[in-house]
């Protein structure tokens, strides 16, 4: 074999190499997941509520004044793992991602009252209401097993798997939630924190944009892949 050609078999080798390296460094999905997000436009996505989502340099945004859900339109989901792609942008921004939907949105009231709230929130110490409202958690719900969220402009990974009654929240490989339904939880303490009760083992799913020209958040991917 001559040299030129050991060369450039060599440097097609280091590029591809490089290339996958790449790709794992910022939290590309492994083979195996659906991608729910093309990382073009909202094909298959859904805005209610206030405000709105756009597509800017192929990330999702956050946009607009008040309060809306994006929501994937395929229908309601179970015994799955869902993956989140974001980064938040700056001193305190906030978002969710909304899963165990009982019926298809109309609003956000519903999916908030009826549904989890996996809230996102970037405030280095805690929430401004307790740790019943950090990244990861079940929002009111649940309190944190760990801070494992990055503030921005880091990219984050949220695993939620939903497997049966069943909530596990991984973040940035660090386990925050591991709830199961009939668990405790605390009493409402708020007024806009959702109603207690019971969420159904399958829903829809979707992402908050919680005024989007006070808390801009950006996202990458959303993809799922069935337990079983």
């Amino acid at each position: 074999m001559s040299k030129p050609l050991v060369v450039r078999r060599y440097l097609s080798f280091l590029a591809v190499a490089l290339l996958l390296g790449a790709q794992s460094a910022i939290g590309d999905s492994p083979v195996g997941w659906k991608q729910l997000f093309n990382g073009h436009d909202l094909t298959g996505w859904k805005h209610v509520g206030d405000g709105n989502m756009r597509i800017e340099n192929d990330l999702i945004r956050t946009v607009g004044s008040g309060v809306g859900l994006l929501y994937w339109t395929g229908g309601p989901v179970s015994n799955c793992v869902i993956r989140v792609v974001y980064r938040t942008t700056g001193d305190y921004d906030h978002s969710a991602v909304f899963v165990r939907i009982p019926i298809e949105p109309r609003d956000l009231e519903m999916p908030s009252d009826y549904g989890y709230q996996v809230h996102i929130d970037n405030h280095p110490e805690t929430s401004y209401e307790d740790d019943f409202h950090l990244t990861g958690t079940l929002y009111s719900f649940t309190r944190p097993l760990a801070r494992a969220w990055k503030r921005g402009p880091e990219w984050n990974i949220m695993e939620i798997t939903l497997d049966g009654g069943r909530t596990l929240v991984v973040l940035n490989g660090v386990k925050v939630t591991d709830y199961v339904e009939g668990g405790p939880v605390p009493e409402r303490k708020l007024d806009w924190e959702p109603r207690r009760g019971r969420r159904p083992d399958e829903g829809w799913i979707g992402l908050e944009n919680d005024d989007g020209k006070k808390h801009t958040v950006f996202f990458r991917e959303i993809a799922i892949k069935p337990l079983r």
